[in-house]
């Protein structure tokens, strides 16, 4: 819980820019991951998500195993959008 915490005071402190765009890639990945769009706008939806981990894979660079874990979702968000198209 104390991570969470952490994370969300360090995105209050950050640039208006990483803010949003960080909340438009995540917006983006919920919204239209949902099963009633194409298959084209579903692929989207994972390159959103996949930029939002990339996102915070390069912020967490200095820790390696949350930036890992970061470029590991990212990767895999990209194989699924890879997949779909």
């Amino acid at each position: 819980m104390q991570r969470f915490k952490f994370m969300y005071k360090q995105f209050l402190k950050e640039p208006l820019w990483f803010k949003l765009l960080v909340l438009t890639t995540l917006l983006i990945a919920i919204v239209f991951s949902s099963s009633g769009f194409s298959t084209n706008v579903q692929s989207a939806a994972k390159l959103a998500a996949a930029i939002f981990f990339c996102t915070y894979a390069i912020k967490f660079r200095r820790q390696v195993k949350i930036s890992g874990a970061f470029y590991v979702l990212a990767g895999l968000c990209l194989y699924m959008a890879w997949d779909r198209l």
